[in-house]
């Protein structure tokens, strides 16, 4: 995994921290290291602070999805709710507020990659959109859909049940493996960002569509 934080006594308890919980930990102070070090490595998760010298926390999160899916973990400040959207917005897939408490990091690192290693199996089409649950794949007539990680498994879970309307809370307990505690905003956040890539008109949304005052539903196509 990839750790970018610029504090260094932040930055060295949680290199530590989740040493001792098994990952391969690779520690870096500032965005453009960041990224230097993704030219080089492919690392299962990235966990990301947002404020950070030169290049800030949501550009480097905007260049890694970009480029690629890794799974995204940023690290706010606490109460910066402005900041967590923001950086949803930008393509993380989960945040841990500060002071951050390494039990609750190693958690939500565990929920990404679990979410992105469960088991699919086979293939769906509805409408013009196509979906293959054992390789992971989703095209848009014909073109894939680059998703990230969190994006796809929101699609697979209201996909799985098409004309089930799923409220927000069930949403971040099934795709996010968040609790009581869970922040519906992750889930908002999400949406926005799948429409925009599988809907011809994300603001008349034919597949991922809101049930106002209950939650979101998939279909019917």
């Amino acid at each position: 995994m990839l750790l970018i934080e610029d504090d260094p006594a932040v930055r060295e308890g949680l290199d530590l921290a989740l040493t001792r919980h098994g990952h391969r930990v690779r520690a870096v102070e500032s965005g453009e290291q960041g990224l230097d070090r993704l030219r080089t490595d492919l690392p299962d998760v990235v966990v990301l602070d947002l404020m950070l010298p030169g290049i800030d926390g949501f550009e480097v999160c905007r260049r890694i999805r970009a480029a690629g899916q890794v799974p995204i973990i940023m690290l706010t400040a606490r109460g910066d709710d402005m900041d967590v959207v923001a950086g949803l917005e930008a393509g993380a897939d989960d945040y841990v507020v500060k002071p951050v408490q390494p039990r609750v990091l190693e958690a939500r690192i565990r929920a990404v990659l679990r979410r992105i290693g469960r088991d699919q199996a086979e293939l769906e089409r509805h409408g013009d959109l196509t979906i293959d649950r054992a390789a992971l794949v989703v095209a848009h007539r014909g073109v894939p859909v680059g998703l990230a990680p969190t994006e796809l498994r929101l699609l697979l879970e209201l996909s799985a049940t098409p004309g089930r309307v799923h409220s927000r809370q069930q949403l971040l307990e099934s795709v996010w493996e968040h609790g009581y505690f869970g922040d519906s905003r992750l889930v908002d956040a999400c949406v926005q960002r799948l429409r925009a890539k599988i809907e011809d008109d994300s603001a008349a949304p034919v597949y991922v569509q809101t049930v106002r005052g209950f939650g979101y539903r998939f279909g019917p196509v």
